[in-house]
């Protein structure tokens, strides 16, 4: 255990290093997802085999994501979180190497086993700068993520338009990405675990309130995920539009949820995070029926915006429920982000097999249905108001001093 960093200057350093581990853990998902199409030709996949082997990056997650924990409890968090992140920026170079299905299946799970365990020790690292904070922080923490996988996704598609090899462009990219990273991990807040703490199992069931949380994170990403995949071919298919506006709805939706995201902590501070999330869950289903109904572009266009708004925040605010929720934090978030990823990588098939058995009309009524979800259950997000307003107690954190 080490003291804590009380200096409201050292707190807010480590707050900004913390939301630029975001940042570049986001640029990573940015520039992989616009060099797909090159890594599918690359490896003479078919769209199934493709989808098989991206299914692999939720698989590796949700097997190392429980491991975070111990690795921090052994390490430290800043050691911890400065091996991970590093891991996980290297680690995109290696989809780029896959020449077969079997190679990419490899790479994807190892890419998404770095992803899963830097995503937690940076989860938790968050929700301990809220406490110390004693304010909602964890909504702008994921908009700078969004912001990050904006950026990356800008280069990429520069580098696919300059028709630049994917393997030099995720190698430039992952050395820079790999030395930001060090960089930045370098100030974030180091959480040493008490003299007489017991470290956490290296596998174990989450537990029940990270269950209770994560149906709200599944409705949530459920209706992302659909989203991200299928906004673009809902306008194409449903409403005839052209390629430049099916693709600019997608990339709208992308922005409203990062501008949400950015600004949702003055809301949530406000407001708390149940009335949020309740107020969150009333606009996605609103957008839900918008595209359902939709007979015009912009009316469908509207509606993925308002999906985008009200599903914003609801993540963050689940990962810092989890946070507060128990005495191990790494595991309960752990427990909420394996739900989520699973919630991400069922929504696309599930929304596509219901198009294909009836519409994609119906396929988005589902989604608005599990919207729903979002203000019925957002009730078991309480624990994240009750926890920021609790004093630190036996865990603790040192802000680094800029002078070391």
């Amino acid at each position: 255990m080490s003291d804590v960093g009380h200096a409201p200057g050292g707190v807010r350093r480590a707050r900004y290093a913390v939301a630029a581990v975001f940042a570049v853990h986001g640029a990573v998902t940015g520039s992989f997802a616009t060099r797909v199409p090159w890594i599918q030709d690359h490896a003479s996949l078919g769209a199934g085999q493709l989808g098989f082997a991206l299914a692999f990056t939720a698989l590796g997650a949700s097997c190392a994501m429980p491991l975070a924990g111990r690795i921090s409890h052994r390490f430290g968090s800043r050691t911890a979180l400065r091996g991970l992140l590093a891991l996980w920026t290297m680690s995109l170079v290696l989809p780029s190497l896959a020449t077969n299905l079997y190679t990419l299946c490899l790479a994807m799970f190892v890419y998404g086993a770095s992803s899963g365990t830097a995503d937690v020790t940076m989860n938790a690292l968050g929700v301990e700068i809220e406490r110390l904070l004693g304010r909602s922080i964890m909504s702008g923490l994921h908009g700078m993520w969004s912001a990050g996988a904006l950026t990356g996704s800008a280069a990429g598609t520069l580098a696919a338009h300059l028709g630049a090899d994917a393997r030099t462009h995720f190698l430039s990219a992952a050395a820079v990405l790999t030395v930001l990273g060090a960089v930045v991990c370098s100030w974030v807040p180091d959480v040493q675990p008490a003299p007489d703490e017991e470290p956490p199992p290296r596998f174990a069931l989450p537990p029940r309130s990270a269950l209770l949380i994560g149906t709200v994170g599944f409705c949530a990403v459920f209706a992302e995920g659909a989203s991200l995949d299928w906004s673009a071919v809902f306008l194409r298919d449903r409403l005839d539009s052209s390629a430049g506006v099916a693709a600019a709805c997608t990339t709208g939706f992308m922005l409203t949820m990062a501008v949400a995201r950015i600004a949702g902590d003055a809301v949530v501070n406000r407001y708390g995070a149940v009335r949020t999330v309740r107020a969150g869950g009333v606009l996605a289903v609103l957008g839900g029926l918008l595209i359902v109904v939709a007979g015009r572009q912009a009316v469908a266009m509207a509606g993925f915006g308002l999906m985008g708004l009200g599903i914003a925040v609801v993540v963050p605010l689940c990962f810092a429920a989890a946070g507060h929720a128990g005495p191990n934090p790494s595991q309960a978030i752990a427990g909420v982000a394996t739900i989520t990823y699973t919630s991400g990588l069922i929504a696309p098939s599930l929304i596509g097999g219901v198009a294909q058995a009836t519409s994609l009309v119906v396929s988005f009524g589902v989604v608005t249905a599990l919207a729903c979800g979002l203000a019925v259950f957002a009730g078991v997000l309480r624990t994240a108001e009750r926890g920021s307003r609790t004093q630190i107690g036996a865990r603790t954190a040192a802000v680094p001093d800029p002078r070391a």
